[in-house]
């Protein structure tokens, strides 16, 4: 049968074959775009006794988060570096390390928070699709990205919720002020602990060996004598610290052979005392050679002449090594007339 003679009401529907085509593709193409679910008002939409709950609870937010903050700094001023405290069930913790965690956590979390919850309760929740351009921008384009801006300021309620927008700056300002007070976890100010060391007028020489006052007649020429300071004891909690400024090198030259004017004043019968720590990185000096008075760094080989100030002859250090000033006291014994007149060990910004 020819479809001519097929009768007019039983041909196939247009429309319907459409229809039927469309259904077919979108099972034959799983990922097909099944686009946009109708907007579903939300109750902030609609009672402004909500959206003003929601305000609150964002404001709230932010205001916790600027305590948070108030808290963190506070915290440097409340907590000493070395106190320990027990937090269930973490254990045995630094009171100053959790306390700076657990401030600063909460200070970020409620902004984000804040944030989110604003977006989701009172910000426009409407999606738009909106079709691919070319990357260069017409004015056409610029003009709607203008329009967007405005309709998304708008509809943010930033200038309506002054409370929100108000809060948030608050915020969002004092947060940064975290990152000035963590700069202190970069070390204690040095101050001027660089320039002094427990080097004091009346202060006995003592051998590191015997842990005796040294006396004049204990140091011999040619001999190399390692001192520190009377009343250091090696058992002490900052002995490190302070023998690393304070070590020195006590070797006796005949006074004939010292060069350096100075030298010879702040010696005692040709007995001179210098610096143990070397002005290039720091290392202790420990090797000396007697007939030319140069003592030699091991770690660089830097070296320098212990008869003439001792001022640097090779090597990359940049300063001759301090020397302190020595006399005897009323017993016999060395002891310094004062501290190093400029830092010992390396050079650093405060030098001059």
């Amino acid at each position: 049968m020819s479809s001519q003679e097929i009768p007019e009401e039983n041909l196939p529907d247009e429309q319907g074959d459409a229809a039927h085509d469309a259904v077919a593709k979108a099972h034959d193409d799983p990922f097909a775009d099944p686009g946009l679910p109708a907007h579903r008002p939300r109750i902030q939409d609609i009672d402004e006794r909500a959206a003003k709950r929601s305000e609150r609870t964002v404001a709230l937010m932010f205001l916790l988060s600027m305590l948070a903050t108030v808290a963190f700094i506070a915290s440097y001023v409340i907590f000493p570096v070395d106190k320990i405290v027990y937090i269930f069930p973490i254990g045995h913790v630094s009171a100053l390390n959790f306390s700076l965690g657990l401030s600063l956590g909460l200070a970020l979390f409620l902004i984000g928070a804040g944030a989110v919850h604003w977006a989701r309760t009172l910000m426009s929740d409407v999606e738009v699709a909106d079709d691919r351009h070319p990357i260069e921008a017409s004015p056409e384009v610029k003009a709607k990205v203008l329009s967007d801006f405005a309709d998304g300021a708008r509809e943010s309620a930033l200038g309506r919720r002054k409370l929100i927008r108000n809060t948030m700056f608050g915020a969002l300002a004092l947060v940064p002020l975290s990152g000035v007070v963590l700069l202190r976890d970069l070390g204690p100010l040095p101050e001027d602990k660089l320039r002094k060391t427990l080097w004091a007028k009346g202060k006995q020489l003592v051998n590191m060996n015997t842990m005796q006052p040294l006396r004049p007649e204990d140091v011999v020429v040619g001999s190399l004598t390692f001192a520190m300071p009377e009343g250091l004891e090696e058992d002490a909690h900052d002995f490190q610290t302070q023998i690393a400024k304070a070590a020195l090198m006590i070797v006796r030259i005949e006074p004939d052979d010292i060069k350096d004017k100075r030298e010879r004043e702040w010696a005692h019968e040709g007995i001179v005392a210098f610096s143990k720590i070397c002005t290039h990185v720091g290392c202790p000096i420990s090797l000396y050679e007697q007939q030319t008075h140069h003592v030699l760094c091991p770690c660089h080989q830097s070296t320098f002449d212990l008869a003439d100030g001792a001022r640097v002859i090779f090597g990359p250090a940049g300063h001759a090594l301090p020397q302190l000033r020595i006399g005897v006291n009323s017993e016999g014994n060395l002891e310094a007339l004062g501290d190093f007149e400029e830092p010992v060990g390396p050079a650093f910004w405060e030098r001059g």
